[in-house]
């Protein structure tokens, strides 16, 4: 992959987004004006710095698509609401600012839960309005009518229902701040038709977002700083949390002034860059069998910045409960028979790092330690050598991943969906810089990639953008590439297809012997994709791949490369145990 690209997100910050002069907010009488609380909705999202709203229309939510007419963020129509959420949850991945999702009632919000719940647990800022059935009809047998707070409550951090015109302002901008306080996610608010059609005076005109922390206590600094420069072998497990921009930087900076090696979870990709590359020791997610599975082992302390449980249980990398924790975020730590942290530096992620750094400049591995990281290193390296495979059954998908690395520049957007493309991409895939490589790896979600894309494009303009999934993950959402093409977006969509739900089947085969529903049927995908005005392409050999890939960058739209891969070795590939000896 080439160097220097120029990707940022854009986290928002209490400082960063205060207005310059008095800040008046809400209440009645601070516009003469009454207005329709559907016309407050959008001023709420305008004021929040929204630039796209996603969704499906309907009669009980287009009150705010009618004022979406005259003024206010990019309406984005989809033809799904599941995806909708997708390309919202994306937004808010990449940018850190919360995507918006206007939906109507009944099926219309209950369409929402899966991408509510993959974005609440993978900690993904997003914000659903979701029409509803008027006041009057609330607990009547009706159209459309439904306990949507009780529904939404399940998959969100927040859900409420407006009953009240004047309250619209306060409500949405509660949401704002509940999506972006840390454990990140979605956040519901219910509006009635009748609400959405009376008046208000009530405004918002300027954000209120949530304020930042400072870095943690300096006493517990200086613990941690104790335990890293007496460990045998310390690790940092960098977790998803520590993937802003500011974090990245600070992880960066301690890095530079102490020479520890870093394990990335899956949703931590890129968080190490080119120049400090010889921290890399892997990443790990899923199956306990990788390089960094060996150092988190060895480790007698680890500092984990950042991490979430949902992205890699404790019990798989400390099972023996013999790891001393230090845990750096700015939640607490959720405690758990193996996860028992010794010292909690709670604070803001980049701050108390920068403090961390200052107490542990110079500190080196002990050999013993290097020699191991050492060993690891080469491990990792010799995971990512072609193996030269017969692709008489199709490509080999490593070699397919490994390809697709040294042929994208590094300001790429890749986007994955879930399956075993998956995890080749989170074992091969080298990027370095954060939130270039998004994986669904809380709820392991199919049918997220393409959505993601389309989401990136519009996020990072002008830059490369690659979503890849299965055969069967692509037709969970492959009707989008209908708002693909009317949005103009450019990117290339890459289908590892063995015709089966293959991540499923090695696992059924090395429990059961056997596998069962997971079979399925061709289809052609190059049809399909031009049928809606996309590029489309079957290639069944990495030469080939890689001048298809060349034409796909280069074109304007979609294009889709259907890619024959050979799974027949995964179970022993993917699902390997650690050897015995390692885990003494």
């Amino acid at each position: 992959m080439t160097k220097n690209p120029s990707v940022q997100n854009d986290e928002p910050t209490d400082a960063a987004a205060a207005p310059a002069g008095p800040v008046t907010s809400f209440g009645a009488g601070t516009e003469a004006l009454s207005r329709r609380s559907a016309d407050r909705v959008v001023e709420c999202l305008k004021a929040y710095g929204v630039k796209w709203v996603f969704g499906v229309p309907g009669a009980k939510i287009d009150p705010v698509y009618d004022a979406l007419v005259d003024d206010g963020p990019e309406l984005i129509v989809c033809r799904h609401e599941q995806n909708a959420a997708f390309m919202a949850a994306a937004v808010g991945r990449l940018s850190g600012r919360p995507g918006v999702v206007l939906v109507t009632s009944g099926p219309g919000t209950s369409n929402l839960a899966t991408g509510l719940l993959t974005a609440t647990t993978e900690g993904d800022p997003m914000v659903a309005l979701c029409g509803a059935v008027p006041r009057a009809d609330r607990l009547k047998r009706t159209h459309q009518t439904m306990d949507a707070v009780g529904m939404l409550s399940a998959v969100t951090k927040s859900a409420g229902e407006v009953s009240v015109a004047d309250n619209v302002p306060e409500a949405i901008a509660n949401a704002f701040r509940q999506a972006t306080q840390e454990p990140k996610g979605a956040a519901a608010v219910v509006l009635p038709y009748d609400v959405l059609v009376d008046s208000t005076t009530v405004t918002m005109k300027n954000p209120h977002w949530v304020p930042q922390l400072g870095a943690a206590p300096a006493e517990s600094v200086q613990r941690a700083a104790a335990l890293l420069t007496n460990a045998t072998f310390p690790v940092i497990l960098a977790g998803a949390r520590s993937g802003s921009d500011r974090s990245t930087a600070a992880l960066r900076n301690l890095l530079g002034v102490a020479g520890l090696p870093v394990v990335e979870t899956f949703q931590a990709a890129g968080v190490i860059s080119h120049e400090l590359e010889e921290h890399y020791l892997g990443r790990v997610g899923l199956f306990r069998n990788q390089p960094g599975d060996i150092l988190l082992h060895k480790a007698d302390v680890i500092l984990a910045v950042g991490y979430d449980f949902v992205e890699y249980e404790p019990s798989k990398w400390n099972r023996d409960h013999l790891r001393v924790i230090i845990h750096l975020d700015e939640l607490t730590a959720d405690l758990d028979d193996y996860y028992r942290p010794t010292v909690e530096l709670r604070g803001d992620v980049a701050e108390t790092l920068d403090a961390l750094a200052r107490q542990i400049d110079g500190l080196t591995l002990p050999p013993a330690a290097a020699e191991v990281v050492a060993e690891q290193r080469a491990r990792l390296a010799e995971a990512d050598q072609p193996t030269g495979h017969d692709e008489t059954e199709g490509v080999h998908p490593a070699e397919l991943t490994l390809m697709m690395r040294e042929l994208l520049p590094d300001d790429t957007t890749v986007l994955c969906d879930v399956g075993s493309h998956y995890i080749y991409m989170a074992r091969h895939f080298r990027t370095y810089h954060p939130r270039t490589l998004l994986f669904s790896n809380g709820q392991q979600t199919l049918g997220v990639a393409l959505p993601w894309a389309i989401a990136a494009t519009l996020v990072r303009p002008g830059t490369p953008v690659v979503s890849v999934s299965g055969d069967g993950g692509f037709l969970y959402s492959a009707m989008e590439l209908e708002t693909a093409v009317r949005l103009g977006s450019t990117f290339t969509h890459v289908i590892f297809n063995d015709g089966s739900y293959d991540m499923v089947a090695f696992q059924q085969q090395g429990k059961y012997g056997r596998t069962s529903g997971v079979q399925l049927g061709d289809y052609d995908v190059v049809g399909y994709a031009e049928s809606f005005g996309a590029h489309g392409y079957r290639v069944t050999s990495l030469a080939d791949f890689a001048d298809v890939l060349a034409t796909a960058l280069a074109e304007p739209g979609p294009s889709i490369i259907d890619v024959r891969v050979d799974y027949r070795n995964n179970r022993d590939e993917l699902m390997a145990d650690l050897e015995s000896d390692v885990l003494q």
